[in-house]
């Protein structure tokens, strides 16, 4: 191959991995050091189950990708073997499928990440993960802003009953 044509491959390379970045609502970088075929590939099937995608990245490729895409912090944490997730669905299930995976196997190490645009640590992806779902949040949320209003009638109630 002439040095055009591989020039032109690796360009080819870092336009789709960068339309996947911007296409995907988080992004999660894992070290996948020492984890047999089959696990990686039990990995994969549950992140797919999630509307996730695993893809191993040549690391150069990634960072020109990353940094295309506006996500140069991740280039700290391109080193070694990673496997790059994207979640297309979810924001934050990535997160929580490769933290319950690397509970039960140590060897899966979680780098970092972007989660609806901003950067986060791995121990932040770790809190992250450890999250109720968005519709307990809510409706969390939705109990504290009416509990005073429930205060309140429930008192103007006891007014009104004593007169």
């Amino acid at each position: 191959m002439s040095r055009e044509t591989v020039i032109q491959a690796k360009q080819e390379a870092v336009d789709q991995v960068t339309e996947k970045m911007s296409k995907a609502k988080s992004i999660v970088l894992a070290e996948y050091r020492g984890l047999t075929v089959e696990k990686t590939e039990f990995l994969r099937r549950q992140l797919r189950k999630e509307g996730c995608e695993m893809v191993v990245i040549k690391n150069n490729i990634s960072r020109r990708a990353a940094k295309v895409a506006g996500y140069e912090a991740l280039d700290a944490d391109l080193a070694g073997p990673n496997g790059v997730v994207f979640a297309y669905n979810d924001s934050v299930s990535a997160a929580k499928v490769l933290f319950e995976f690397a509970r039960k196997n140590p060897k899966l190490v979680i780098k970092s990440g972007v989660v609806d645009g901003d950067y986060y640590e791995s121990a932040e992806i770790k809190q992250i993960a450890t999250l109720p779902p968005k519709e307990t949040l809510l409706a969390m949320l939705a109990t504290q802003l009416f509990a005073p209003l429930r205060d309140l009638a429930i008192g103007l109630d006891l007014v009104s009953n004593r007169e």
